[in-house]
């Protein structure tokens, strides 16, 4: 969402809201948003409630059959919606299958709230779904509490559509990953790396900050690194190039940044919040490390599945040495203006000015040239 403009009306008249749907925001913001929202959590449970929250839509999609578009889809919402919504008023779960809700229209892969539902029942209560006598493992659920959760799912729908402004468009880093490893003549190997490391990127922030390409790009850039950083490279075949040769093109500037509209020091900057995310998940030794694939749900889904991209090889210590090394080398950040002024705080915000029935509120996709 983007920064909303008042016009206070007249007694008579309601005031009136012009909202514009900004697709990315500064880091600036996304940190000023975070804090804004988090109240009393720390940082470290801001990210713990976070990754909870998606390891709850792996689980829910995977067990649906929903695809990984419509899985990372919902997760970024999950996120959008926390930098204009309280933790302290949202739990995560209504918020997640709200998420999952909106993204399956956004990807055509549209589910009922009640299935969505039903799918989450089953990943919350797996011994109650194990005994279920259901063909498909439905739990046999009080029907004034399934519609209670319908009722919330929906309203909290209503705030997630009218935060992205009604802009169901939707682009993925997926496909970019494909299509810029052939142009570096990427192994199939390390293209399966910089895969898996995209849909962990789905699991931060950086998808808020950064196009989609721009993040496809950067995984290629960490796959090649994690690679190759204390690593034996295995022999490339003759038509692709090494990962080492990888580093080098991607870890400077050079004319690929004009080719794939990208600069160095954003693929840095996503590499490093990739690597927090891996340290903190090889450090969490009870994580369910083999991810399940959506398009074949397995009938007892884990109620968290955590996709830990790094090789086995890699302990926490050597992804720290590595992000140690990255600084040591690391390129100057450029400058990115702040997309919301420092009145916004003065201004109302998502909460204050989302879901409510009073007054009008006009949604647009472009930015806003002016203040």
């Amino acid at each position: 969402m983007d920064t909303l403009y008042r016009d206070p009306g007249t007694a008579n008249q309601p005031s009136t809201y012009t909202q514009y749907h900004r697709p990315y925001f500064a880091p600036y913001d996304v940190v000023r948003l975070s804090e804004k929202q988090r109240g009393k959590l720390s940082t470290s449970q801001e990210e713990k409630a976070r990754q909870q929250a998606c390891g709850f839509a792996e689980s829910v999609g995977a067990k649906i059959g929903f695809p990984r578009k419509t899985i990372a889809t919902a997760q970024n919402l999950y996120h959008r919606f926390h930098l204009f919504f309280s933790r302290r008023d949202f739990g995560y779960q209504e918020v997640t299958l709200a998420a999952l809700y909106v993204s399956s229209k956004m990807h055509d892969t549209l589910k009922k709230p009640r299935e969505i539902l039903m799918a989450s029942y089953a990943v919350r209560f797996p011994e109650q779904a194990a005994r279920s006598k259901s063909i498909v493992g439905e739990i046999d659920m009080d029907p004034v509490v399934l519609e209670q959760d319908r009722q919330k799912l929906l309203a909290v729908e209503r705030l997630i559509v009218e935060l992205i402004c009604f802009n169901f468009t939707s682009s993925m880093p997926f496909p970019y990953v494909i299509k810029v490893g052939r142009e570096l003549k990427a192994s199939k190997k390390l293209t399966k790396l910089a895969w898996r490391l995209t849909i962990d990127s789905q699991r931060t922030l950086v998808a808020l900050q950064h196009p989609p390409h721009v993040v496809a790009i950067a995984c290629l850039y960490l796959a090649a690194l994690l690679s190759t950083f204390e690593q034996s490279e295995t022999q490339a075949s003759p038509e692709c190039c090494s990962n080492h040769e990888i580093v080098a093109i991607l870890g400077g500037h050079g004319p690929w940044e004009k080719k794939f509209q990208a600069q160095v020091d954003d693929l840095e900057a996503i590499s490093h919040a990739l690597l927090d995310l891996l340290i903190s998940q090889v450090q969490n030794h009870s994580a369910n490390t083999t991810p399940n694939t959506p398009s074949s749900p397995s009938p007892h889904v884990s109620r968290v599945v955590l996709h830990v991209a790094a090789p086995a090889s890699y302990t926490s210590d050597q992804l720290m040495r590595l992000k140690i090394a990255m600084r040591e080398n690391e390129h100057s950040p450029r400058s990115r203006m702040a997309m919301l002024g420092d009145g916004y705080h003065d201004s109302p915000d998502g909460a204050d000015a989302i879901g409510r029935n009073e007054g009008t509120v006009r949604f647009l996709f472009g930015p806003h040239s002016g203040a």
